[in-house]
C-alpha cells in the first residue's frame, strides 16, 4: 500500500529559518527563538518579530508566522490565520509555504477543503524542487484527489522526491516497481528502492524486503 500524505507543517526546528538579508526584525526573531532562558517567552518574542517582518512583506517571516499560528507555538493556534500567512508567502514563491498551503487546503484546515487548489500549490513547489511537494503531487496522481488519476505521473513525481532521499517516496517508488504501476514491473528495482527507504528506518520497506527475499 502506498503511503499517504505526510504531516508537513514546517516547524520552527525543522525549517532551518533561512535568513533574509534585509530583514533586521527577522534576525531578531531568530535570536529570540534560540534564547534558552525561557522557551515560552522566546517563542512569543520570535512571533512578534516575525509579524513585524511579515507585515513588511518578508516571505520567510510570513511562513514562520503562519507556522506559529498552525502549531500554536508562541501564539494561540488559529488555522485561518495560518492559511492567510501561508498564502501571502506562497504567492511570493516560497516553496515551503506553498506546500503548507496545499496541506491546509487538502485537509480543509482553516479554509474550505479544495483538493484541486491544493494540487495547484503542490505543483508550484514541486517545480521548484521541493521533495515533499513532489511526493504529495505523486500521491494526488495516485489517488485522483484534485487531479485525474495518472500512474505514470505519480511515478514521475515519486522518483523526483525519491532521488532527493525522501524515504516515503522511495517506498512508493518501490511499490510501483513491485506492482508494475506506471512503469514496467521490475523486482530488482523494487528491492533497490525498498532498501534505500529501509536504510532510513522505514518499517514498511523493511517488511517488503523481507517478503521479497522469501
Amino acid at each position: 500500500m502506498k503511503k499517504q500524505f505526510l504531516a508537513l507543517l514546517s516547524l520552527f526546528a525543522m525549517n532551518g529559518m533561512a535568513i533574509a538579508d534585509d530583514a533586521e526584525s527577522y534576525l531578531k526573531g531568530v535570536e529570540a527563538e534560540v534564547d534558552s532562558a525561557s522557551k515560552r517567552k522566546s517563542e512569543a518574542q520570535a512571533v512578534a518579530s516575525f509579524r513585524k517582518a511579515a507585515e513588511q512583506g518578508d516571505a520567510k517571516a510570513q511562513l514562520q508566522l503562519g507556522t506559529a499560528y498552525a502549531t500554536g507555538e508562541g501564539i494561540a493556534k488559529d488555522d485561518t490565520q495560518a492559511v492567510a500567512w501561508f498564502r501571502k508567502a506562497a504567492k511570493q514563491g516560497n516553496a515551503k509555504a506553498q506546500v503548507n498551503l496545499g496541506n491546509m487546503l487538502a485537509e480543509g484546515q482553516g479554509v474550505a477543503k479544495d483538493e484541486t487548489e491544493a494540487v495547484k500549490w503542490y505543483r508550484k513547489a514541486a517545480e521548484q524542487g521541493d521533495a515533499i511537494a513532489q511526493y504529495n503531487l505523486g500521491i494526488a496522481y495516485t489517488t485522483g484527489e484534485g487531479v485525474d488519476r495518472d500512474e505514470f505521473q505519480a511515478v514521475t513525481w515519486f522518483r523526483k522526491a525519491a532521488e532527493q532521499g525522501l524515504a516515503s517516496a522511495q517506498y512508493n517508488l518501490g511499490v510501483a516497481y513491485a506492482e508494475g504501476n506506471g512503469l514496467a514491473k521490475d523486482e530488482a528495482q523494487a528491492v533497490a528502492w525498498f532498501r534505500k527507504a529501509a536504510e532510513q528506518g522505514d518499517a514498511d520497506a523493511k517488511a517488503n524486503l523481507k517478503e521479497l527475499s522469501k
